[in-house]
């Protein structure tokens, strides 16, 4: 069956940067894009950004110009680059797999196992 392993949390002060890192270890079918979510205690899991194999990519608006989606083919890993991290930013960050079409994505059920970002001072 077929993973994604996620990597690069931490705790970091506000203002801070984080990179995260998703590898899937194989094709998961019936998809053409990676997406990353976040879930903070008590809120419901969230979309951060999207983006297909061929780059296209998707992002809630309230994170563009913070946070950049981008993927290194050879390497099979997409990243999740973070910068001026905020407190509200505090959540377990999710990879997963999904369709991503026409600036909508639609996440299938496969997901990694979560990296804890902590943003605090």
């Amino acid at each position: 069956q077929v993973q994604l392993v996620e990597s690069g949390g931490g705790l970091v002060q506000p203002g801070g940067s984080l990179r995260l890192s998703c590898a899937p270890s194989g094709t998961i079918a019936s998809t053409n894009a990676v997406g990353w979510y976040r879930q903070a205690p008590g809120k419901e899991r969230e979309l951060v950004a999207a983006i297909t194999s061929g780059g296209s990519t998707k992002y809630a608006e309230s994170l563009k110009g913070r946070f950049t989606i981008s993927r290194d083919n050879a390497k099979n890993t997409v990243y999740l680059q973070m910068n001026n991290l905020k407190p509200e930013d505090t959540a377990v960050y999710l990879c997963n797999a999904g369709r991503l079409y026409f600036n909508s994505y639609a996440p299938v059920p496969v997901w990694g196992q979560g990296t804890q970002v902590t943003v605090s001072s």
